[in-house]
């Protein structure tokens, strides 16, 4: 299972048409948009889980296409560096 980062999405979006967008290109395991907590509008990116291959043909197929007038950022989501107990 790979978990992709999706970037550059219009306020206007839901889950569901990004659930029907990234179907085309194999099953979709789950969908998480990152959401304004006032307005319950997209903040503009959002996290899905597909199988390995799914996700590679997904990357290959909507980076940087037009979706609602924005050109999508798709990739691997990328491990984020814990600071836990640093000081600065």
């Amino acid at each position: 299972m790979k978990k992709l980062f999706v970037g550059s999405l219009p306020p206007t979006t839901t889950e569901e048409s990004l659930l029907a967008l990234f179907s085309e290109f194999g099953k979709v395991r789950s969908v998480k948009l990152v959401k304004d907590l006032f307005s319950g509008n997209c903040k503009g990116f959002g996290f899905l889980e597909m199988e390995g291959h799914d996700a590679r043909a997904a990357i290959a197929g909507l980076d940087g296409k037009s979706f609602e007038g924005n050109l999508l950022k798709v990739k691997f989501e990328e491990e984020r560096k814990s600071h836990k107990g640093k000081r600065r």
